[in-house]
C-alpha cells in the first residue's frame, strides 16, 4: 500500500519558506515546534469550563443582549427587505453615522464618502489594514501582550512582529523601550487602546510619543479603539486627534463591545483618504460586505443620548468591582483596569508560577474558567508574564458574584 501524499495546501512553499497558513498560525502561536498545528488557548478554556461546567470568565463576550431598540431596529430593516449586499464601502446611513460619532466624540471631522470604510468587524478592519500596507521586509510594532489576531496578521502578510513591553502594576509603555523599538522598517505601528488584555488606557503623553516617533520613521499608526466607551475614570483620546497624527492615522472600532452585540460582525475604520482607498482594494476581496440589516440598525445605536455611552461604562465599572473583590479574597494580586472587560491577576503570591497550568486546572477546581496573559505573548513576554490571568467581567451581576464566591475559595483547594 502506498503512503498518501501530504496535500500541497499544507506543504511548505515551494523555497522551503512557511507557507502562507504556517506564519499565521506562528504568529498567533498555534504552531508547536514540531510543526503540528494546535487549537486557540480559547477554545481549549472553553471546552474545559464546559466540561467541568465551570462559569467561562476567559473568552471576552457578553452574556446580555444589546438595547432593545438596537435589536428592533435590525427586525425592521429584514423585514424592510434589506437583506441583500451593502455598498462595498458600507451603507451611507452607517457611515454618516460614525463621522457624526467622531465629530460628536472627539471632534474629527471626516468626509463619509471617501474617509469612512465599514468592515466585517474590528477584525476585518485590522486583517485589512495590515495586509494592504505592510509584507516582507516591513516591521508591524505592537505592545507586549498583544491580541492574538495581530500576531497571525502580520505573520500572514509576511512582515515581522515586533513589540514593546507593557509592564505590571500600571501596563503603561517604559517611553525608553518604546523609542528603542521603532526602527526606519516600522512600516506601522498597531495601538490597541483602551489595552486587551490588560485594561490600560493610555494617556496623552504615551499617546503622542506614537506620534512624534511615527512621524520620526515615516510609520503608519493604527488603532484598535473597540473598547473606547469602556473606560472608568481616565478619559479615552483617540490618537487621530493629536498634533501630527492625522493624516497617517487609522482609526478601528466597532459596535460588538459598545453595545453588546459581539455577534453582528460590524466595525469600521476612518482615516486619510488614500490609506482608507488602498485598505478597501484588500477588503473588497475578503468579504466584500455584510451584515445589511445589521449596518442599518447600529448606525442609530451611534446616534444614542450622551447617557447610554455614560451609563454602559458605568454599569461596567461595578461589574468589575464585584469580580475584583473575589480575586482579591483568593489571595490575588489585582490590577485594577481603566478600561476595557478584562482584570488582570497575578497567582504568585499563593506559590503558583505557572498560570497557564492553573489555566487549565482552575475549571475543575473552582467551576471558574481564565485565560493565561503568557499566551497573549512572545516567548520572552510570555516569561514576563507568567503568573498572570486574564478575566472577563463583562457577564451578569449574579454570574459575577457566583464566580467571585468560587474563586474566592481557591487558596482552600490548591
Amino acid at each position: 500500500m502506498t503512503s498518501t501524499p501530504r496535500m500541497p495546501a499544507l506543504r511548505d512553499s515551494l523555497d522551503g519558506s512557511p507557507a502562507p497558513w504556517q506564519r499565521t498560525a506562528a504568529g498567533a502561536n498555534l504552531l508547536g515546534a514540531d510543526g503540528n498545528l494546535g487549537i486557540t488557548i480559547f477554545e481549549e478554556i472553553t471546552a474545559l469550563a464546559g466540561t467541568h461546567g465551570a462559569i467561562n470568565l476567559g473568552q471576552g463576550f457578553p452574556d446580555e443582549d444589546g438595547p432593545a431598540e438596537i435589536r428592533n431596529a435590525a427586525r425592521k430593516a429584514i423585514l424592510a427587505g434589506m437583506n441583500q449586499y451593502a455598498p462595498g464601502q458600507g451603507l451611507p446611513v452607517l457611515r454618516e453615522a460614525i463621522a457624526e460619532h467622531q465629530e460628536r466624540f472627539y471632534g474629527l471631522q471626516l468626509d463619509p464618502a471617501t474617509q469612512v470604510l465599514v468592515s466585517t468587524g474590528a477584525t476585518e478592519a485590522i486583517a485589512s489594514t495590515l495586509l494592504a500596507l505592510t509584507g516582507p521586509g516591513d516591521e508591524v510594532l505592537t505592545f507586549e501582550p498583544f491580541y492574538d489576531s495581530y500576531g497571525a496578521i502580520i505573520g500572514l502578510s509576511g512582515a515581522a512582529h515586533t513589540t514593546a513591553p507593557l509592564l505590571a502594576p500600571d501596563f503603561l509603555p517604559d517611553l525608553d523601550a518604546l523609542e528603542a523599538a521603532f526602527t526606519d522598517r516600522t512600516r506601522v505601528v498597531l495601538v490597541n487602546n483602551p489595552h486587551n488584555p490588560t485594561g490600560a488606557v493610555f494617556p496623552a503623553e504615551v499617546l503622542q510619543r506614537i506620534v512624534d516617533l511615527a512621524v520620526r520613521h515615516n510609520t503608519v499608526i493604527v488603532t484598535d479603539e473597540v473598547y473606547e466607551h469602556l473606560t472608568f475614570g481616565p478619559r479615552h483620546i483617540p490618537v487621530a486627534t493629536l498634533p501630527g497624527a492625522a493624516d497617517r492615522t487609522i482609526t478601528i472600532s466597532s459596535a460588538g463591545k459598545t453595545f453588546s452585540l459581539t455577534g453582528w460582525k460590524i466595525g469600521w475604520l476612518s482615516g486619510p483618504a488614500d490609506l482608507v482607498a488602498a485598505i478597501r482594494t484588500i477588503k473588497t476581496f475578503l468579504t466584500y460586505s455584510s451584515g445589511t440589516p445589521f449596518q442599518a440598525a447600529i448606525a442609530g445605536g451611534l446616534r444614542m443620548d450622551d447617557s447610554f455611552f455614560t451609563d454602559i461604562a458605568g454599569t461596567l465599572r461595578a461589574k468589575r468591582n464585584v469580580l475584583s473583590a473575589g480575586l482579591q479574597a483568593a489571595g490575588l494580586d489585582v490590577f485594577q483596569p481603566q478600561g476595557t472587560y478584562f482584570v488582570n491577576a497575578d497567582v504568585a503570591p499563593l506559590g503558583i508560577t505557572d498560570a497557564t497550568d492553573l489555566a487549565r486546572r482552575l475549571p475543575g477546581l473552582v467551576g471558574v474558567a481564565a485565560i493565561p496573559v503568557a499566551m497573549f505573548c512572545h516567548p520572552e513576554g510570555a516569561e514576563r508574564t507568567r503568573t498572570l490571568l486574564r478575566f472577563a467581567f463583562c457577564k451578569r451581576f449574579d454570574v459575577l458574584q457566583e464566580a467571585a464566591e468560587r474563586i474566592s475559595r481557591l487558596g482552600e483547594v490548591l
